[in-house]
């Protein structure tokens, strides 16, 4: 019985309530026993926090899950007021005491176990480690400044690099080189080291040499260590100000949060706000012993669900029924179409591709491994200012995950990705560029005439394949891109010409051009009607825009359709019906008859080629217009609406400009002659002349207008004459 009244024991248990005779006591007892007490409330409010009636969240977790416990600080301060603030502002003192106190409520809830012997003992718990969540506004990464240091702190943003695993020491294990006696020295967690005293404090015997200073030696095998891997987070896309470079953070994770994130991910994460000397800092930082550079220890994280797809977005009950409800009524293709960039007028057929876009087919897995891409791809070309890069960003804004880029400004690596060797460790390491960080989303891409050839190549993989293969450095892997592709392109002489066939307008090799599922040809016709229509509604826009930024409906709105696309393309995977197959196949039979007709009567191939993939394209439309219906299967009405957005793209696009062989007239053909003859008359060899005033000078002589640019074009065609100054002047050649 002895010791059981020593002031320790009987006092530790009680240390809320001691009232200390004299305030020198207490000072002394008050870091002990309130350290103390705080290690009581952690195991208190995890032994005994309840959600509702006998509901104990944190005890039922650490039982079934003994290596990490979620806590939500919420809860925390529901349950005791002081807690989160010593969590937010030491938090590296407190998290340690935290991670005790579970370790140590988890010993008092498991079962004694029979032992060698066969006597009951204690069971062995491992250290569990404690992950904290809260529901408060992430700062931004700019704002992260000295006053933050050691503090709990909350950002978002875009992992852009994940380093290989590396074993990190938490208990150091010394031995002395003279008297052989061993200690272990904690190491500070996150990317800190251990502190080494520098003399051993063995007593030497009568006759012993006296340990020297610095005597101890690490023995790396003995030492206890933790898994450690960093991450980069870049600040979100959309937070970054105009003009600005997007900042990256330093992120360190150990134990069980390593090897969960892959680049590319969109994360929230809490963590501690700390600093580490950079061994080889890159500048004269050599001297100077103050500066040290920022990162962050993650004590909590989550994937953004509004971004990624990949993790399985959260659905409230009442949504989902909104959605189903949404889905059941008729109309519902016009109501998303109609949802689909409101402020742009007309062009109802782009509207409904983007929709199809936005929502995709089913990706297919076969039994022998072949993987069939469900995203569709569209190619709008055409004039200038017919609203083509607004649609790309309406899309980058709807879309889950979405990324811009324009065609002039990005190279192939920043398109697929990028070998980079790391300054600190000396090895490489993968960086993804816009189509990796876009996977599972859309990728627009302006001005995809402009690029150059070279880079537009590395898309093609990317197009059908969904992967990116890169074997760069010593690096061999294969990243996926499992995205649409929205692309806008001006044809080569700035307009749309339609005096050209179309292989001179659209300037696009057949093997970019069969990678899109739709091919949109946007012209800019000069009707009075409709220019009037046009012209106020454009007003109206510019009008009203200033009372619809004040009202949140439009954002909300804009938000709905995110999250039912979301839910549509987790939840939603058809499949063609028997009817819509045997539909499907006698039409792709006829529009390939067509075509070899039309080829054998023009004497020349069609500029886009209409082949399997263009089948395919047509089956991938059928299942996005049934997945926008919430319906699991693809009926003959969506193969029909399919084959019409098919004709009214593709197919017109492929009939569309001038073909040499229009069915001729015997009369025209005489005519033709006649005007070809009046303009090697009017123009000798080598001779310039400006077209308008050609056509003029033989319209006046009786010709039709018509026939002349149909004889220039014939001639230009033979090569006789050659079009100067932006098709200006035309030039006979010799």
């Amino acid at each position: 019985m002895s010791g059981w009244d020593e002031g320790a024991v009987y006092y530790s248990n009680q240390a809320q309530f001691t009232e200390a005779s004299s305030e020198a006591e207490a000072a002394a007892a008050s870091t002990t026993a309130s350290r103390h007490s705080i290690l009581l409330k952690f195991k208190e409010f995890i032994r005994n926090f309840e959600k509702e009636k006998n509901v104990f969240p944190y005890r039922e977790s650490l039982v079934n899950n003994p290596k990490f416990l979620t806590v939500h600080l919420e809860d925390l301060l529901s349950f005791d007021s002081d807690l989160p603030s010593l969590l937010r502002s030491s938090p590296s003192d407190y998290l340690p005491l935290f991670e005790t106190a579970a370790a140590e409520v988890l010993a008092g809830l498991k079962m004694k176990v029979a032992g060698d012997s066969g006597e009951m003992v204690e069971p062995q718990t491992g250290e569990v480690q404690i992950l904290l969540t809260s529901k408060e506004d992430p700062v931004s990464m700019r704002s992260l400044g000295a006053q933050y240091i050691s503090k709990l702190v909350k950002i978002s943003g875009i992992t852009i690099a994940a380093s290989r695993i590396k074993a990190k020491a938490t208990y150091v294990h010394l031995i002395c080189k003279n008297c052989k006696s061993a200690r272990a020295v904690p190491c500070r967690p996150g990317l800190g080291g251990a502190i080494v005293p520098r003399s051993c404090d063995h007593v030497p015997q009568p006759g012993e040499e006296p340990c020297p200073i610095d005597p101890w030696l690490i023995v790396p095998d003995k030492s206890k260590y933790v898994d450690q891997q960093t991450l980069k987070l870049q600040e979100n896309p959309e937070d970054v100000p105009t003009g600005e470079l997007p900042r990256n953070m330093l992120l360190s994770v150990d134990r069980h949060m390593v090897q969960t994130i892959v680049p590319g991910s969109r994360l929230t994460i809490m963590g501690i706000y700390s600093i580490f000397q950079a061994s080889n800092s890159p500048t004269n930082h050599k001297g100077a012993v103050a500066v040290r550079q920022p990162y962050i220890r993650i004590v909590g994280m989550e994937e953004t669900n509004e971004a990624s797809s990949r993790g399985p977005a959260t659905f409230t009950q009442e949504e989902v029924e909104e959605f189903k409800k949404f889905a059941s009524n008729q109309d519902t293709y016009e109501a998303i179409c109609s949802k689909v960039a409101p402020s742009i007028f007309g062009h109802e057929d782009v509207k409904k591709a983007v929709a199809c876009l936005l929502f995709g087919g089913a990706r297919k897995n076969l039994p022998d491994g072949v993987k069939l891409r469900g995203d569709i791809n569209v190619l709008l070309l055409g004039d200038p200012s017919t609203a083509k890069s607004q649609f790309l960003k309406f899309v980058e804004k709807t879309a889950p995950i979405a990324v811009y880029t324009s065609g002039k400004g990005s190279s192939a690596a920043g398109l697929t990705a990028s070998v980079i060797r790391d300054s600190s460790s000396r090895e490489f390491y993968l960086e993804g560029g816009a189509m990796v960080l876009a996977d599972g989303g859309v990728v627009c891409i302006d001005e995809f005439d402009k690029m150059r050839p070279e880079d537009r190549v590395a898309i093609h993989e990317a197009m059908e394949q969904q992967t990116i293969s890169i074997a760069k450095a010593g690096i061999t892997t294969v990243l996926n891109s499992r995205t649409s592709v929205l692309a806008a392109a001006n044809p080569p002489s700035g307009r749309y010409d339609d005096l050209k066939t179309a292989q001179d307008n659209i300037d696009l090799q057949t093997t970019i051009l069969s990678r899109f599922d739709l091919i949109f040809i946007v012209k800019d016709i000069r009707m009075y009607d409709q220019d009037k229509t046009i012209a106020s509604h454009i007003i109206k826009v510019h009008a009203s825009a200033q009372t619809v930024s004040n009202d949140s409906r439009t954002s909300k709105e804009e938000n709905w359709l995110k999250r039912y696309i979301q839910y549509c393309r987790s939840e939603c995977h058809p499949r063609l019906s028997e009817a819509a197959c045997a539909k499907l196949q006698s039409d792709y039979v006829d529009i390939r008859r067509g075509m070899r007709q039309q080829a054998n009567e023009t004497g020349e191939s069609a500029a886009i080629p209409i082949t399997v993939r263009q089948l395919e394209a047509i089956i991938r439309l059928s299942e996005a217009l049934a997945k926008m219906k919430l319906s699991y299967v693809a009926t003959e009405g969506d193969v029909a609406e399919a084959l019409r957005l098919f004709k009214v793209s593709t197919m017109d696009a492929a009939r569309s400009g001038i073909n040499q062989h229009i069915n001729i007239t015997p009369d025209m053909a005489n005519e033709i002659k006649q005007a070809e003859n009046q303009i090697k008359r009017r123009l000798g060899i080598g001779n310039r002349i400006s077209e308008r005033r050609l056509i003029d000078d033989l319209t006046r002589m009786g010709m039709n207008e018509s026939i002349v640019r149909r004889a220039i074009l014939i001639m230009h065609q033979r090569g006789e004459v050659e079009y100067q100054r932006e098709r200006h002047i035309i030039v006979r050649k010799v």
